[in-house]
């Protein structure tokens, strides 16, 4: 029988917390510490099967795939440098499993007969440590919550859904005091997983089925971006065979932010995850160049998606003289009107136009093996020795290619935007001639060199798929910042999809910047093909921004669009702003200067955000390095990041620029603690 604990309920029966009585904190701790101890075991004992399958893995290849997932699993086990436990959960008795307590954790932790030490965060039993009211205590006596430095419990939270009374939760508003402690720590470094202070709005989306397409709506300090890269870890738990072949990919608006969200999933035990951007799916067409913004927003317009698939067969024409096939049993000459006939059958066979093109060439062969039988007889003549005898003869082959050229994307693309007669031919009654000469281009010399946009990558991917290569499908797909996709864009990131529906998308429509950005998520249904099931959430509790920074940059809504719901900012101590108006242009440079020195000496990581030549001029003066706490860093680099204090510098020429009210907007609510704005120009109108 399991030992029983001095509190109530059973766990693990090698764990017998604090057995003389002396104090819950105590028993507690004692009971971390012993959970450890037990980590540990287990990661003597994955190290030692890892290095058994590593013996084996040179002549067995199931024992090679075996050492990874062990190592994997030994990486897992092995990063100590968040908490491993952080609260528990008494069933009250009468509950489907009659009063037992579960410690609720980072991962499972079992002893040496397997009995659960530690409950992972995603099993079912967890669910109420999360969504539990003293209105609904969904079968809890009582819930207790740790305070952790490192592996030593610091302080308790008790929640007794017997007596509500004994709850701390009044003084929080409603909000459980780790979580107050978790907001109010420094911001340094990456971003860190929110796995003990889940809210039940975010478990509930957390949660969701592998099947629905679920987007998020959500303000700034909502926690969307962890919301989804903690619902990607739960679907790999629940789903681990599946998506353990298909894979999870998430998709971030540049670099910066990958950076910044990388270690959370590893945090969490999950290791293999593919985490980039939408560009860096296509790394042979390294982005070189920026363009116009109606030349990015023509570029997105899904109209450009049949402009490419007509060009895909722009160059198929059948060739003026005949073409002769020679094989052993002889020569067959197909002349055009036959070439023209088989070309015009295979472009109406439908399909990807390199499919197309390959049933082209079969049925050429095919005619040329029909008449050879006619002549010959069927029996002497057979259809594989004339298909080898054709890839054989080099003249008959180039001629075919003159007839159907191949293709590849990048060309294909690069033909329609440098070719003006092309783009004329396959944009005619879709595209008018004003926007036929926005989208034509010089060439460079080579496609190596050819100054590729952002916009142009989607434009690609549609390519290779209109061609019908493959891109490599995912079972689930995370898209983050994904405001500011366009209709081409959101085609490329839904042929991830395995099904067309495993997707979470996440995004904030007040934070929409871009030039070909849809505004309406009903807009983003209907351009991802309208999958079924497809759910909107909403997440519109701010946990991040104070209140007093969030009500400023909420005055900018009504100027970014009609309706959006404002961020309910939680935290209400902080200060307003400080706003601090300068009397010449060179003197915001120098004010910006002192203040990010001054903020420097107190915070451990500060934001400049500024006007793209502002910003330049700023990173010279705050170029990264060790002990360097400042960045100064442009507005569309800020999406989804955070800062203890920023300082936003000259905010009307940030609202100034394209998509500007929604690029303000966001350098406004990046930060965490303390916010300067430093200004010559006045202050955008909204703000005053």
């Amino acid at each position: 029988m399991a030992g029983a604990s001095p509190y109530r309920g059973t766990v693990s029966s090698s764990l017998q917390p604090d057995p003389e009585g002396t104090g819950v904190h105590q028993a507690e701790q004692a009971y971390l510490d012993q959970a450890y101890g037990h980590l540990a075991r287990m990661g003597e004992r994955t190290a030692a099967a890892a290095e058994d399958a590593a013996e084996r893995a040179k002549a067995d290849w199931n024992a090679a795939v075996a050492h990874g997932r062990l190592m994997d699993r030994l990486a897992s086990i092995s990063d100590d440098r968040r908490p491993l436990c952080f609260g528990r959960i008494d069933e009250e008795e009468g509950a489907p499993r009659p009063g037992p307590s579960w410690y609720i954790g980072r991962r499972h932790v079992e002893d040496s007969s397997g009995a659960p030490v530690v409950v992972d965060w995603r099993a079912p039993v967890a669910v109420p440590f999360y969504r539990a009211t003293y209105l609904d205590p969904l079968g809890l006596a009582l819930r207790r919550r740790f305070i952790l430095d490192g592996r030593t419990i610091t302080d308790l939270l008790d929640e007794r859904f017997d007596d509500p009374e004994a709850g701390a939760m009044a003084a929080a508003a409603g909000l459980p005091d780790p979580l107050l402690a978790e907001l109010g720590r420094a911001r340094s470094g990456p971003m860190r997983d929110i796995v003990a202070t889940i809210a039940a709005e975010q478990d509930r989306i957390i949660r969701s089925p592998l099947e629905i397409p679920l987007i998020v709506q959500g303000g700034p300090g909502t926690g969307k971006t962890a919301v989804a890269l903690h619902r990607a870890a739960y679907l790999l738990y629940e789903h681990r065979d599946y998506l353990s072949r298909q894979g999870v990919l998430v998709l971030g608006p540049n670099r910066r932010f990958l950076a910044y969200i990388a270690e959370v999933l590893p945090s969490l035990g999950e290791m293999t995850v593919v985490q980039t951007t939408l560009p860096g799916l296509i790394p042979s067409a390294p982005v070189r160049a920026g363009e116009a913004e109606e030349v990015a927003r023509l570029k997105g317009d899904p109209r450009l998606a049949e402009v490419l698939a007509r060009a895909s067969v722009d160059d198929v024409r059948p060739p003026p003289e005949s073409v002769a096939a020679n094989t052993r049993w002889g020569t067959v000459h197909l002349d055009p009107k036959d070439l023209e006939e088989l070309i015009g059958q295979s472009l109406e066979s439908g399909g990807a136009a390199g499919l197309r093109r390959s049933r082209f060439r079969r049925a050429v062969i095919r005619r040329v093996a029909l008449e050879l039988s006619e002549r010959r007889g069927p029996a002497l003549v057979g259809a594989e020795e004339v298909t080898a005898d054709l890839r054989r003869d080099a003249p008959f082959q180039r001629a075919l290619d003159r007839a159907w050229p191949n293709q590849s994307a990048a060309g294909l693309v690069r033909g329609l935007l440098g070719r003006g007669s092309t783009l004329a031919r396959a944009g005619s009654g879709l595209l008018d001639p004003a926007e036929m000469r926005l989208l034509t281009r010089r060439p460079a010399r080579s496609a190596a060199q050819e100054p590729w946009t952002e916009a142009d990558v989607a434009l690609i991917d549609e390519a290779d798929s209109i061609l019908g290569s493959s891109a490599r499908r995912y079972g689930h797909v995370v898209i983050d910042e994904a405001q500011d996709l366009s209709p081409m864009a959101w085609r490329m990131a839904a042929r991830r999809s395995a099904d067309g529906r495993s997707m979470t998308i996440l995004g904030d429509l007040a934070q929409a910047t871009a030039p070909a950005a849809l505004r309406r998520w009903e807009d983003v249904i209907s351009a991802i093909g309208r999958p079924p099931g497809a759910e909107v959430a909403e997440l519109s509790v701010g946990y991040r921004v104070p209140r007093p920074i969030m009500e400023f940059a909420n005055r900018l809504l009504p100027s970014i669009a009609v309706g959006l719901r404002p961020t309910d900012a939680v935290r209400p101590w902080g200060e307003p702003p400080t706003v601090i108006p300068v009397g010449a242009v060179a003197d915001v440079h120098l004010q910006v200067v002192a203040r990010a020195e001054t903020l420097a000496a107190t915070h451990q990581s500060v934001a400049v955000i500024a006007p793209p030549e502002r910003a330049a001029a700023l990173r010279a003066r705050f170029a990264p390095g060790p002990g360097q706490v400042v960045s100064a860093i442009e507005p569309v680099e800020a999406k989804g990041l955070e800062f203890d204090a920023v300082i936003v510098a000259e905010p009307a020429d940030i609202f100034g620029l394209s998509g500007g009210p929604g690029l303000l907007y966001i350098a406004l609510t990046r930060a965490v603690q303390e916010m300067v704005v430093v200004h010559h120009a006045a202050l955008p109108h909204p703000l005053l």
